[in-house]
């Protein structure tokens, strides 16, 4: 987050909510196996992001847009993959969106404040999830080891 480009939109800080969001694995078969990964508790999902966002008086322009901001996976969910969104509780996203919260202590936030590996659950579902066309509930059920 140091490079030129994020220094400019660094002020702009969002928060994206999620339900939860998809790896997917290569396990050795004919396609990547697909996994869910969410709060166990349910809760939303509060990713930390940063980025361009719209003028209020001229409205969106080409080069608006965000991006969720990630670290370093942990624990198991490293098997999954090697990084993952950075995701605050809902008082410090709070204080992330705030724009009196100086620069160095956002950066703190997302470095050393991120909820940890435990905060999730992960788990296969089937590989349907992979194409736009398969839609409903069914994509998102935890398949069994076969």
């Amino acid at each position: 987050a140091h490079g030129p480009f994020f220094r400019t939109i660094w002020p702009h800080r969002a928060i994206t909510p999620i339900d939860n969001w998809f790896e997917w694995v290569d396990e050795g078969g004919p396609k990547k196996q697909p996994y869910l990964i969410r709060r166990r508790d349910g809760a939303p999902v509060l990713c930390a992001a940063i980025g361009q966002l719209p003028d209020s008086d001229e409205g969106p322009g080409e080069h608006d847009g965000f991006v969720i901001i990630t670290a370093d996976s942990a624990g198991g969910m490293v098997d999954i993959h090697d990084r993952r969104p950075v995701v605050l509780t809902p008082d410090l996203a709070r204080e992330w969106l705030d724009p009196a919260t100086p620069k160095e202590r956002a950066e703190q936030m997302v470095l050393h404040q991120g909820e940890p590996a435990e905060v999730f659950e992960w788990f296969k579902v089937d590989t349907a999830v992979g194409n736009v066309r398969n839609k409903g509930p069914a994509l998102i059920h935890k398949i069994m080891n076969q």
